[in-house]
């Protein structure tokens, strides 16, 4: 016979039977058993209770006191307070420390006083510094819990230094139940600077009617403290989160031709909001903001030091290696050289080209002293590293056959769509913008398809696929011809579904509308063996990716990912206390976007930066992200399903597939997506329905409800009234709601820039500009005939525009080491209740299977449009990935 068990913990010191039920409190805690042979006949079970080693009696002999050790965890850093402690000299900080007077901590309980019904007074006492290792700083401080003290729910910290220090964790032992860990990943400023105390609540989740009374408080001071007031210019160690509109993006105090209009706020220019910075209005423009100073972000919304030293690592490499060639343009007074022969681009990734000296670059010039002091120890040769497609098969840009692949299986798989009305026929004033009419006509896609169907059979078996941004760019097109080195036509091209499941390119058709007294120019060009019709079409095609490229960065990529999920995290910063489910729930799923937004304001997206000076629409480009976003964007439809349903591209069908039959089913895009949507929307209603059993508790609950109030009326303010937005009342509304933005943070931003330099890296297969006009424009103009290929050259991008576009995407194109990929690594507050741990093992469990489908997959010579001789397989959906630019990997956010 077994004997019976007693567990005694290792601080135990005392054991007794208890006659009676008792409460267990700090120092003291009990537990049953069976008793042996000799006590059963008298009790069936038994309790006993013990006393821990480090309990002290307290006046009295009711209670007993408990010690608690608090370790305190502190990051080097050489911008922090702790930059003079890896060196001989000694600050103030350090004098601080050794006094141990530097770091000020409070326990906080989660009850009250039943006395007084007041929270109770926090037990406070400094830590001293006691070691320091692997570029780490430990704290440690002694407390003396009492024994009526009751659950510990909260630490306050206060710093002071005089510099800020960031805060790993906090763990507390010596507590009967176990160790309590604060992972607090954030930094304190010093107390001179903000005088209020910083909060870090457990890991333990409450929806607001659960918090403890005694953390109610604080859960709410912690959130006001987090809005601000909307009022003055933001510091760098500011907290605050609040909304202002684009009114940063251009400088017209630079330059007049630099001034830009204000996006967010108006009729004319609609568009989600970003994070206020509260800089100074500018002396020319008043209702524009001045670009001096920082771009702010909150704080805890920088980059981690591995983060930031990666990013500007792989920027030094990339841009430098990238931007210095060109800058030999910019020495021969001449920035709109391009290139003069395609073995000159190919030269890029095989014997490299000098550096030139530096010259003068604008807002790029720190960052290329950066790179040229990188560079000049080493060759005076630069190279790229050579894109995946490229690699695979140089020649593969001139197929039609990858054209069309790319649409489905490429860096913008979310253009694509049904033909549903025909004729085709323009929505925009024909007074204004010509005869409405297509040029395509059903006779010219009759030619081209005739031997597999007629037109009439396509439409009806639902055959014919368009990527039309005919009425979207014509509006565009005067405004765009009246700068120098560029060009624009409004756009389309259609495409055939074959028997063996690929598209087949039927036509491209380029607009001209009715300016300078010409009349509307309209011309379709087709696929043509005749040597005069193939340089055309090649033409074509390279305006057509011209304004794709534009589309993609601008709207697929960066509206609807970076910038519609800004007021996401802004509102759940705002009105989720970091004790709610949901905001712990979310919280991956916002790491660094503020920040890398904050970037592309610098860099990418301002006025004269790289999306203008590199991409056809110029100085229009953020424009047209705005009459995409009044035109097109809905909340309703980012989720997969439904925007493929939206595409027609799927239809609804409860027997297929994840409830979807797609019009094409070899669709790389659609089907590892369909299939990590299913995971993650399966992960979120586990995580929901645990924390919400029904309805009213999602009605109830006045923080969840205030953040999707202020998602729709203040985040997305410009289309508050809109019908299509999804109330919030069920789970089941929730569930939608959050696997929506948790996609497009993720999946989606994943699906549009991963695979960014693996497609767009050598500028042939995807240019960012056509420089001129279609050769056949202008009749008198016959020249080009005679070197068709060094014609096309002039039509794309020059060197300059060229180099930096692939640097850049190289750049966007790479994870860093600190990257955190969808459904790796647990949240530390997800594995505080085993239900939540379980449902994410499972997710995990599914991302991992998603990898092997999608090896599979690729695997199948039947599925044409997944890979083939010299073709790029598609991966950009496997969930997780290497440090570097691989074309495969989702991580939680929109990182880069």
């Amino acid at each position: 016979m077994l004997k019976t068990q007693i567990h005694r913990p290792d601080n135990a010191r005392t054991f007794f039977l208890l006659n009676k039920p008792c409460i267990p409190s700090h120092g003291f805690a009990s537990f049953s058993f069976r008793p042996g042979p000799q006590l059963q006949k008298k009790y069936r079970n038994v309790r006993a209770g013990y006393v821990l080693e480090n309990a002290k009696a307290v006046a009295g002999g009711t209670r007993v006191s408990t010690s608690v050790k608090a370790t305190v965890t502190v990051k080097l850093s050489d911008g922090g307070c702790f930059y003079n402690l890896v060196g001989l000299s000694h600050g103030p900080d350090d004098i601080l420390d050794l006094l141990g007077k530097s770091l000020l901590l409070e326990i906080v309980s989660a009850e009250l006083d039943p006395k007084t019904g007041l929270e109770k007074k926090p037990i406070s006492r400094y830590a001293r510094r006691t070691g320091q290792k692997d570029g780490e700083v430990i704290y440690e401080s002694e407390f003396v819990i009492p024994g009526d003290f009751g659950e510990i729910g909260a630490v306050l910290v206060e710093n002071e230094h005089k510099n800020e220090m960031y805060l790993k964790h906090i763990v507390l032992n010596g507590l009967p139940n176990g160790p309590i860990e604060f992972n607090c990943d954030s930094w304190v400023e010093p107390k001179f600077d903000k005088p209020e105390k910083r909060v870090f609540f457990t890991f333990k989740s409450y929806l607001p009617s659960q918090t403890p009374r005694g953390l109610k408080s604080l859960r709410e001071k912690d959130l006001v403290s987090l809005r601000g007031n909307g009022k003055g210019e933001r510091k760098t160690s500011d907290r605050i989160y609040d909304y202002d509109v684009y009114n940063d993006l251009g400088d017209p105090d630079s330059k007049p031709e630099l001034a830009r209009p204000v996006l967010g706020g108006s009729k004319k220019y609609p568009y989600p909001r970003r994070c206020r910075t509260g800089r100074p209005r500018s002396k020319i423009d008043p209702l524009s903001e001045t670009r001096s100073g920082t771009f702010y972000v909150p704080r805890d919304e920088e980059f981690s030091e591995v983060k930031q030293n990666s990013f500007i690592t792989k920027t030094a490499e990339s841009v430098l290696d990238a931007l210095l060639p060109s800058l030999e343009a910019v020495l021969l007074d001449d920035p709109g050289l391009g290139f003069q022969h395609f073995s000159d681009i190919d030269q890029l990734y095989n014997q490299g080209m000098p550096i030139p000296k530096l010259k003068n670059q604008g807002p790029l010039q720190s960052l290329v002293l950066r790179l040229v002091k990188a560079v000049e120890d080493a060759d005076d040769v630069v190279k790229f590293e050579t894109p995946a497609m490229f690699h695979k098969d140089k020649f593969s840009w001139l197929r039609d056959e990858e054209f069309s692949r790319q649409t489905l299986a490429g860096v913008n798989p979310y253009s694509i769509k049904l033909v549903t009305e025909w004729p085709l026929k323009s929505k925009l004033d024909p007074d204004v913008y010509g005869p409405p009419e297509s040029a395509i006509t059903t006779e010219l896609v009759g030619r081209e398809i005739k031997d597999f169907m007629t037109v009439d059979k396509a439409l009806e078996q639902k055959k014919l696929f368009i990527i039309d941004y005919h009425d979207l760019l014509l509006p565009f097109v005067s405004k765009v011809r009246r700068i120098k080195g560029t060009t624009l036509y409004g756009s389309r091209a259609l495409f055939f579904l074959t028997p063996d499941g690929t598209l087949k390119p039927l036509a491209i058709e380029l607009t001209r509308p009715p300016m300078d007294g010409k009349p509307q120019w309209n011309k379709v060009f087709t696929p043509s063996s005749e040597a005069t019709g193939l340089w055309l079409w090649r033409f074509a095609k390279a305006h057509f990716l011209a304004h794709d490229s534009g589309y993609h960065e601008l709207v697929s990529h960066w509206l609807r990912t970076h910038c519609a999920t800004e007021p996401y995290i802004i509102a759940t910063n705002r009105q989720l206390s970091v004790m709610h489910p949901i905001y712990r729930l979310l919280h991956p799923h916002c790491r660094y976007t503020m920040k890398i937004n904050a970037l592309a304001r610098q860099v990418l997206i301002s006025a004269d930066g790289v999306i203008e000076s590199s991409f056809s629409p110029s100085k229009y480009s953020m424009e047209l992200s705005s009459v995409a976003y009044d035109q097109q964007w809905r909340f309703d439809r980012e989720a997969l399903p439904a925007d493929l349903i939206n595409r027609g591209i799927a239809i609804e069908d409860p027997t297929a597939p994840h409830g979807l039959k797609l019009l094409i089913a070899d669709y790389p895009f659609a089907n590892d997506g369909l299939v990590l949507w299913d995971a993650l929307k399966q992960w979120v209603a586990d995580y929901v329905n645990y924390y919400y059993k029904n309805a009213s508790m999602v009605q109830s609950d006045p923080e969840l409800q205030a953040w999707w109030t202020e998602i729709r009326t203040k985040g997305h303010e410009d289309k508050k009234d809109e019908p299509w937005w999804p109330v919030l009342k069920t789970p089941e509304d929730l569930i939608g709601i959050i696997t929506t933005i948790v996609w497009v943070a993720s999946a989606h931003h994943s699906a549009v820039n991963f695979g960014q330099y693996a497609f767009a890296g050598y500028f042939p297969n995807r240019p960012t500009i056509a420089r001129i006009n279609m050769p056949c424009e202008d009749p008198t103009k016959e020249e080009w005939k005679q070197y068709p290929d060094s014609e096309l050259l002039v039509c794309f991008p020059s060197e300059i525009q060229a180099t930096k576009v692939m640097a850049i995407l190289d750049v966007l194109s790479n994870h860093s080491p600190d990257e955190e990929y969808l459904g790796k690594h647990m949240e530390p507050t997800w594995g505080e209740e085993p239900a939540i741990r379980k449902a994410f093992e499972r997710f995990s469990e599914r991302l991992k299977e998603l990898e092997k489908i999608i090896n599979a997959r690729n695997k199948d010579n039947s599925l044409k449009n997944r890979g083939g001789a010299g073709v790029v397989p598609y991966e950009v959906l496997k969930p997780f990935s290497k440090q570097g630019v691989t074309g495969e990997g989702v991580p939680y956010s929109i990182s880069i």
